[in-house]
């Protein structure tokens, strides 16, 4: 690892994958484990970055698919770099664009095939003919999802975005397949993305040498395989043994699945690098992911619910738009320590929601990205005591009691 990238363990829990660590970044230190707030536009939608820093997040993820179609990666470079750009000082990170490049042109859920041109709503799988996206051993060509321009992306092109960004933590480019594939497409995506990466960390290192004079971006691989173990295994030995800073745990999985699939991958990879979980933040899964020795993960959720009017509290959540909160006049929760929660009631919170201010997204999103940011640090609090495992028996129960 560069010197201005480094991971450390602090705390690792006797008999278990559980740990506590430290990454160490050009822009700072993220406390591990930890929820990594996405910004996917270079913004944490409905916040400003002082907004953003009350909720105790460590680092930002944009997304490299949305900033190199707006405003392209050329502009951030000029502008200094993503944190620069969105005036945010702390660590951040980019995905690659892999999984919005297929998701945006197959369909908008995360259950999506590039095998079939049949038609399925419920699997959201392009109509005939009408597919935007496809993959051949070289990479994506897809059309943008603003304008049906036609793109494309490759392993190379990947990097050199995600350079452009300058964000602190990358990730390789691969193509996250679905449930809907088969075990024969599986394992031929995993022989694609495996020469993927080793195109990732080429043109990275010649990126590095030639940007010598910008911060250090540490590049992370993305393990796949889907729900095989044969597979998970195999691309995590194969990764493992590549000179990546850290790894992404990608792909499509069965949520019961999600803790033994997180196994497989994290006894295989290295011990001593960081692991970051794509697109997790249900309570149950980030306990079941940090029980399983994952150390960063990030979703779009708790905003994307929250400006919906579903916010948590340590009792589940609750849609603060229904009736019985209308003359509620107590905080969210009274054990929040959040802005939202110190300053305004459900009921004034329900107002908002029912009179479509934009006020409702900003108050509903401070408290979400807190709830989840405070609860993944009380998770490294209790790992560092020595508690982890009787903190989540105690908060899982309470949470999804009903």
């Amino acid at each position: 690892m560069s010197k201005q990238f480094n991971f450390t363990i602090t705390k690792k829990l006797p008999g278990s994958m559980v740990r506590a660590g430290t990454i160490t970044t050009p822009h700072g230190q993220i406390k591990t484990p930890a929820f990594i707030v996405v910004g996917t536009k270079a913004t944490v939608k409905a916040l400003i970055p002082e907004q953003v820093v009350s909720t105790g997040a460590q680092a930002v993820l944009a997304n490299a698919y949305h900033l190199f179609l707006r405003p392209g990666h050329k502009l951030v470079d000029e502008a200094g770099g993503l944190g620069k750009f969105m005036n945010w000082s702390g660590p951040t990170f980019t995905d690659s664009g892999g999984f919005q490049v297929m998701s945006l042109g197959v369909g908008y859920k995360k259950v999506l095939s590039m095998e079939s041109e049949i038609y399925d709503e419920e699997a959201s799988m392009a109509k005939p003919g009408k597919r935007m996206a496809t993959v051949d051993e070289d990479g994506v060509t897809f059309k943008s999802h603003l304008d049906g321009k036609k793109h494309r992306f490759t392993p190379e092109k990947s990097m050199q975005i995600q350079h452009g960004l300058g964000a602190d933590i990358m990730f390789a480019f691969d193509e996250c397949t679905a449930l809907l594939n088969s075990y024969v497409y599986q394992k031929e995506s995993l022989k694609r993305t495996h020469e993927w990466a080793i195109r990732c960390i080429n043109e990275h290192d010649r990126l590095t040498k030639e940007r010598k004079n910008k911060p250090y971006q540490a590049l992370f691989g993305v393990v796949q395989g889907a729900q095989y173990e044969d597979l998970r295994r195999e691309s995590a030995k194969f990764l493992g043994d590549l000179p990546f800073d850290g790894y992404g745990l990608g792909g499509a999985f069965e949520k019961k699945q999600l803790p033994t699939i997180v196994r497989w991958m994290n006894e295989e990879l290295p011990e001593g690098k960081p692991k970051h979980l794509l697109g997790i933040s249900e309570p149950d899964d980030m306990f079941a992911a940090v029980e399983q020795g994952v150390d960063t993960f990030d979703c779009v959720s708790p905003t994307r619910v929250g400006r919906n009017g579903s916010l948590y509290t340590p009792d589940g959540r609750v849609n603060i738009m229904n009736v019985k909160y209308r003359h509620d006049f107590t905080p969210v929760s009274d054990e929040c320590s959040c802005y939202t929660c110190q300053n305004f009631t459900r009921a004034y919170i329900h107002h908002l929601f029912r009179a479509k201010e934009m006020l409702a997204a900003t108050l509903a999103s401070i408290h979400n990205e807190y709830f989840i940011v405070q609860l993944v640090a009380s998770m490294r609090k209790a790992i560092i005591n020595g508690t982890f495992f009787d903190f989540k028996d105690s908060w899982l129960k309470r949470y999804y009691k009903k």
